[in-house]
């Protein structure tokens, strides 16, 4: 395993709930972009033995609790808290400054919320699945500051949709992210529109591999995003 740096500037002024995912801001709040300078370092064979093979074996673990649970909706609440025990063990693994940490960006499956309603919000609900079948929940992270979610899904079983926003990632602390989006664009069919308004969220960033990436929102809500391998986002 490998710690991560990388340098953070902050200089654009400040815009203004929420498709995926607070805590006082040690940094100004007035800055919605950051530079990228990242570097990996070294260490021993030793400490790698130690360290890495428990976090290993929970993130096995973890994947094979949420993956295939349509997002977390099908668990039970024992199955939700064998999760957050799982997800807890594995904090104690996370690099000193997540944010910082390249692995970030890329493009990341929405595999589990302990809100399930939480991403996607009311295409996500008890009434909205009747309607809507989700195939995929997307996060995007690219540098140096921009968020695109995306949930895919179709209607009545055989018209293709999708919801989108796109945002600006903004670094609070050493784990705290917020991201502000713009009013989201909704697809389906030949429609294409916009609707509602600015929205915003924070995430503490509580665990991030080569594999998996933990969030945490500021209501408690648990995100476990798996980093997607080939192919495209398209949001």
């Amino acid at each position: 395993m490998a710690a991560c740096s990388l340098t953070l500037s902050s200089s654009l002024p400040q815009p203004k709930p929420s498709f995926f995912g607070s805590k006082p801001s040690h940094l100004s709040l007035h800055s919605t972009s950051f530079a990228l300078k990242s570097q990996c370092f070294r260490v021993s064979s030793s400490s790698v033995s130690i360290s890495s093979r428990p976090a290993d074996d929970l993130v096995a673990s973890l994947l094979s609790k949420v993956i295939q649970t349509d997002g977390g909706v099908s668990l039970t609440t024992k199955q939700h808290q064998e999760v957050a025990q799982v997800a807890n063990e594995l904090n104690k693994y996370c690099v000193d400054e997540p944010v910082k940490c390249p692995l970030i960006f890329g493009d990341w499956d929405v595999v589990y919320c302990s809100n399930p309603t939480s991403p996607g919000g009311g295409y996500r609900s008890a009434l909205g699945r009747l309607f809507f079948k989700t195939k995929d929940m997307v996060q995007a992270v690219e540098a140096p500051d921009s968020v695109r979610n995306k949930v895919s899904f179709s209607v009545f079983g055989f018209l293709n949709g999708e919801v989108s926003l796109k945002g600006k990632l903004k670094v609070l602390d050493h784990q705290w992210i917020q991201v502000i989006f713009e009013p989201p664009e909704l697809r389906v069919g030949e429609m294409d529109f916009r609707y509602g308004g600015e929205s915003e969220v924070k995430l503490q960033i509580t665990y991030i591999d080569e594999k998996i990436r933990l969030g945490k929102g500021s209501r408690g809500s648990l995100f476990v995003f798996q980093r997607r391998h080939g192919g495209s986002t398209n949001v």
